[in-house]
């Protein structure tokens, strides 16, 4: 059973709730960046920009998972982001229906974006961007990749609301 949380608990519930809003922000963002913006502009460009914004918009939704957890006492919370996200991919993800496949795509949306970060080199290919690392090697980012990630980045953001919507 829940307790309800304290008084003192309610600056972290509107941190909960925040993230939320951030992260629906966000996702509602890149799919318009995908869905209508892209098609007009054709700037391959744009994929790595909405790449970068379903990052934040999945950091902002794990953000709020990690805090209501913590808030009911289900979790530690490190000051260490990488094992904060273990005890999200351990602990938090069976809880909210989060498959490995959506973990693993959370993943690699972390790494290309650390990637694009890091790169002394982008540019377009036959309708790609390459993401060009300092060792050479090529990070290949195509167009029905960025919609597949948003449309797991879209389900796993229904699936913390589905359970978090009837609780803050």
């Amino acid at each position: 059973m829940l307790r309800k949380p304290r008084l003192s608990s309610l600056f972290i519930m509107e941190k909960i709730i925040k993230n939320l809003e951030e992260s629906q922000r966000i996702i509602r963002v890149a799919d318009h960046l995908i869905y209508m913006t892209y098609p007009l502009v054709k700037d391959k460009k744009l994929l790595l920009k909405i790449i970068v914004e379903l990052k934040k918009g999945l950091t902002s939704c794990i953000n709020a998972i990690l805090q209501y957890e913590y808030l009911y006492k289900r979790i530690k919370l490190s000051p260490d982001s990488k094992s904060n996200f273990n005890t999200f991919q351990q602990k938090c993800a069976p809880r909210y229906n989060i498959s490995n496949q959506e973990i693993q795509t959370i993943l690699e949306i972390f790494r290309i974006v650390e990637k694009h970060k890091q790169s002394p080199m982008e540019f377009v290919r036959n309708e790609k961007v390459v993401i060009l690392s300092k060792n050479l090697q090529m990070e290949i980012i195509t167009f029905e990749q960025a919609k597949q990630f948003l449309q797991i980045s879209k389900d796993i953001l229904k699936k913390v609301e589905s359970v978090l919507k009837d609780k803050i």
